[in-house]
Parts: C-alpha cells; structure tokens; sequence
C-alpha cells in the first residue's frame, strides 16, 4: 500500500500543471496584431518599461497618426497592464487548481507503564485525486477564457483611442475653421465702425456686424474648450503622465468616395465577436462543471489513509501497519443541492450566450446602416451642400459690392456659411466614429463612449430683419 501511495503521488507530483513562459500573452498579442495590427506588450521589468519607454519618446516626436495614437496606448496604458496582471492572476489560480491535493501526515506517541507506541498516517484525499483531471481542463478552459477577456480589453482601449484622436482632430479643425471666419467677423465689424463714423453705415449695420463678431468669438470659445476636454481624453488613453506635445494633423481623414458592400456582417459578428467567444467559453466549463456534479455526487468526501503503529516495550519492539478509508455516507445530502446549482449556472450560461448572440447580430446591422447612412450624410456636405455654399457666398459677395445686398444679407450668408462648414466637420467625424464603431460589432469591444453627434444645423434666420 505504501509503495502504491508513493507512485501515485509521484505521477500527478510529474503532471503538475506549469506556467506558461509568456504569462499567456502570446495568444493576445497575435490576436491583437491580426485585427488591429498594434503590437500588445506586458511589462514585466525594468528592461521592459525602458524599451517601452523609448519606443513611446520615438512615436511622439512624429505627428500622431491613428495607427501610432493606438501603439502608443497598447505600450503604455496602465489600466491595460493592469489588465493583464489580471491575466497573470487567471493563470496562477488556474495552476493552483490543477496541482493535486497535498497529502497530510500525522504523528501521534502515546506512553503508559513500560511502553510507548508511536503511530504514522499518510492521509490522501481520493476525491480530489479521482477528479483532478476534469478539475485540470476546467482551469485550462477559464485561463483560455481570461486570455479572451485580456483581448477584450485590448480591442476596447484601441478602439477608444482611435475614436479620441478623431475627436481631438476634429475639435482642433473646427477651431482652426472658427479662427479664420473670426478674423473675417472681424474685419467686417471694424469696416462697419468706420463706415458708421462717415456717415456711410447705420448704427443697426454697425450693431448687426458687432453682434456676428461677438457671437463666433463665443463659438470659437465654446470649440476651444471641447478640443482641450478632447484632447486631454486622448492623452489619459495615451497614458502620458503630463501635458506632452502632441502633434495632430489638421485635418481629419478623406471621405472615401464610395463604400464598399459588407456581405454578412451578422454571421462575421457571431464568429469573430470576442464577448461571444467568452460566452461560448463559459458555456463549455459549466457544461463539464455539471459532469464532475453528477460523477460525484454521492460523495463528497473519499480520504485513504496508510498507517504504520510501533510499539516498544519490555519484549522488544513490535510494528504493524494498514489503512483507514474514510467515507462520507450521503443520508442527508445527496449532492441534489450542489448538482440543481450546477443546472442552473449552465442554462443561465446558455441564455445569456443566446442573448449575447442575439445582441451580437442587432449591433452589427445597426453599425453597419449607421456606417453608410452617415457616409451619405457626410457626402451630401461635401459634394453638395459646400460647393453650393461657395457659389452663395461668391455672389453676395458680388451684390454687396455692386450694392445689391445689404450688410444684413452679407451676414446671414456669412453665418449659414459658418454652419455649413463645422456641421461638414461634424459629419465626417460621425462617420469616422461610425467606422470605428463597425468594427467594434464584428470583432468586440464595446461601442462608443462618444456620443455621434448630428451636424449642427444652420441658425435660423430673421428673412424680414433689416430689410
């Protein structure tokens, strides 16, 4: 028996379960640079912070495109480190739970009147033994599953990212935009003033150009505090620790001139979508987590023990050994408790992943309708509405100069001009957020945390004022 003891123990002691030389984050990072293309890396040392570290300073002192805004982000993010940290843990709770059962020894030394005896045991939990392979797949199966939910945080941090860099951009475009129709307020306000101190302007035209100027300074202002508030987003995405400089382009992408078809984009959600998977994952541990219920259901507890008793005394020394088998009899427990909880965890896993799956395929029609509805919209401004908007401002131009137009008719066309412009800007953000928001429908990780602003519509206008 003891030599029976001895091997088992030695076999599962050489199955032990072993970590992974990479923490796990080979999966991840190939994951990652197949569908996002950035590179996902764990800090793990010094050596490590410092080559991230570097390769950060490199990508800042270029102008932050999208693609380097996410790289940046995946290095250098804490909140992602973090997340993978809790990758780390997964894989040390899932080793500890396929290592078997340390067996317990007990020494005991009982001594009365010309004796003593001493007795050892060697107590090993069968029940734990038994299982342990079942135990062991179901810590492969949730290490696999935190793998999903480490991508599942990556995919989620590089697609807010790019979503804060549209913003900032955007935000810095109308501000540039706001800027130069100030300048031109401007202008127009102090030809008034001096007009006016001629005699060749009324004082409503002096008033009426002062107001236009005065109203796109507040506009200008209120553009300046949403692109410090967006930028300042994309730096805490970035993970910078201070106000570095970064640079933005000033513009945001081309429109494309014509989106492409996406056949299927439902069934691409289902097998690509990260949370799917994960609900899938779970799916399959419960359903082997009902299986062990079921195997072991009558019993709860199984413990063997060797034993080896000495006795010494005044004839000499006598030694005996055998075993004890300890058993928990099922009267008033018959694992029905533990099992109905195990059912029910499974179908709950199995609506929540029909759910999921159900969810899964609405946001992906949804995404892709928004998507091509706000290319439209964003085509309509710029094929259509801007081009006509030039055409306008030309010939009021031309009729105030030729004095066909008044003030008041330079400055409606001068505000609806202004409004075209930022709700064109407006627009292609929309669809560049929409963009992104695709796909976070077909691989996963969230939608956005930016609301998709419609453009902003054009002031109204007093027809009858000045005329």
């Amino acid at each position: 028996m003891r030599r029976v003891l001895t091997i088992g123990v030695l076999l599962l002691a050489a199955a032990c379960a072993e970590f992974s030389p990479d923490g796990g984050m080979s999966m991840v990072s190939t994951t990652v640079r197949d569908k996002l293309g950035g590179e996902a890396v764990k800090i793990n040392s010094a050596a490590d912070a410092e080559r991230v570290r570097t390769r950060v300073d490199a990508l800042l002192a270029q102008p932050l495109t999208p693609d380097s805004a996410v790289q940046i982000a995946l290095l250098n993010n804490r909140n992602l480190q973090a997340a993978y940290n809790d990758l780390g843990l997964n894989e040390i709770a899932g080793v500890e739970a396929s290592l078997p059962p340390n067996p317990r020894i007990s020494l005991s030394r009982l001594a009365r009147t010309g004796a003593v005896e001493w007795e050892f045991q060697l107590l090993g939990n069968i029940l734990a033994l038994a299982t342990l392979p079942a135990r062991r797949q179901i810590a492969r199966q949730r290490f696999a599953q935190a793998q999903q939910a480490a991508v599942e945080s990556t995919y989620r941090l590089a697609l807010e990212t790019r979503r804060a860099w549209i913003n900032a951009v955007a935000a810095q475009t109308v501000v540039g935009y706001l800027e130069q129709s100030r300048m031109a307020a401007d202008a127009t306000a102090d030809l008034m003033r001096k007009l006016g101190e001629t005699g060749g302007a009324t004082r409503i035209e002096q008033a009426r150009a002062a107001a236009a100027y005065a109203e796109l300074s507040a506009q200008l202002a209120h553009a300046r505090m949403r692109a410090r508030q967006d930028r300042e987003a994309l730096v805490r995405l970035l993970g910078l620790w201070g106000a570095q400089d970064i640079r933005l382009p000033a513009r945001l992408p081309a429109l494309p001139a014509r989106l492409e078809p996406i056949d299927n984009v439902e069934a691409e959600a289902i097998r690509s979508r990260v949370d799917v998977a994960m609900a899938r994952q779970e799916l399959a541990i419960l359903a082997r987590s009902v299986d062990l219920a079921e195997a072991t259901r009558f019993i709860s507890l199984l413990e063997l023990s060797g034993i080896v008793e000495t006795e010494r005394d005044d004839d000499g020394r006598k030694t005996r050994g055998g075993f004890e088998l300890e058993l928990e009899i099922p009267i008033f427990d018959g694992g029905q408790v533990k099992l109905r909880r195990e059912r029910e965890s499974y179908m709950r896993a199995v609506n929540r992943l029909a759910a999921r799956a159900a969810a899964a395929r609405s946001e992906a029609r949804s995404a892709y309708h928004t998507w091509r509805a706000s290319h439209e919209i964003a085509a309509q401004y710029q094929n259509r509405v801007l081009p006509l908007r030039r055409v306008i401002s030309q010939e009021t131009l031309l009729r105030y100069n030729g004095m066909l137009a008044d003030v008041f008719e330079l400055l409606v066309e001068t505000r609806e001009r202004v409004a075209s412009n930022v709700a064109a800007i407006e627009a292609r953000r929309a669809f560049l957020l929409a963009e992104i928001d695709l796909r976070a429908a077909v691989i996963g990780g969230g939608p956005s945390a930016f609301p998709i602003s419609s453009p902003i519509a054009a002031p109204a206008v007093n027809a009858g004022g000045g005329h």
